[in-house]
């Protein structure tokens, strides 16, 4: 029986590359193609999908941890495999927290393969370096950032002042700066832009693209 395949990327090229390597596999059946997250999540809800290859960053609209979350919380719904070339703690968290099988996107044609073949199985394809960081974090918990600390740091990346990181997530000021006292113990440093190079230069969030 083939596994149907749901390609969900905004680059066509990425698509066009996808579906060559996939669709030579013989149990393989590429049953449709999503330039936008919420295409994805429309077509994946209509059924006929085993696994949704999804990749995190689309140019507009819903990203794909987002996407992902509204697929699989339906019951009976298709695996979501999560490829990208982002593998900050902030991505691996929201798309693994979201329901994903995480993989990265320069994975192999034959990991691929057999990545896309373990997600329709039920089980998790978790690539070795994404599985090490999420164990790291589970032996220094103490140490490693909670996914509101991960959303302040990267308005605080982005240049937002508190009472503006305030307003976009729906926090007060005095809990901005709580999680920021949390940021700074967790990281050793002593102010906004000594956490931002920490955390980015550990790879905890993204560097500016």
């Amino acid at each position: 029986m083939s596994v149907r395949l749901l390609l969900a990327d905004d680059h066509p090229v990425v698509r066009a590359g996808l579906r060559a390597v996939l669709s030579a596999e013989p149990d393989f059946e590429i049953v449709g193609e999503a330039p936008t997250a919420e295409a994805a999540v429309e077509r994946a809800l209509a059924g006929g999908v085993d696994v949704v290859l999804m990749d995190l960053q689309f140019g507009a609209g819903l990203h794909g941890a987002e996407a992902t979350a509204a697929i699989t919380a339906r019951p009976g719904a298709p695996r979501v495999l999560v490829l990208t070339t982002y593998d900050t703690d902030a991505d691996i968290l929201a798309a693994v927290e979201a329901g994903a099988r995480h993989l990265l996107k320069d994975a192999p044609p034959e990991e691929l393969s057999a990545a896309v073949r373990t997600a329709a199985s039920g089980h998790s394809a978790l690539a070795p370096a994404v599985a090490d960081r999420l164990m790291d974090r589970m032996r220094t918990p103490a140490a490693a950032l909670s996914r509101r600390e991960l959303e302040v740091l990267e308005l605080v990346k982005d240049g937002l002042s508190n009472q503006q990181i305030s307003k976009k997530l729906f926090l007060s000021q005095a809990t901005v700066k709580s999680h920021l006292v949390h940021i700074y113990a967790k990281l050793g440093v002593d102010s906004r832009t000594s956490a931002v190079a920490a955390a980015t230069e550990r790879g905890v969030i993204r560097r500016r693209g």
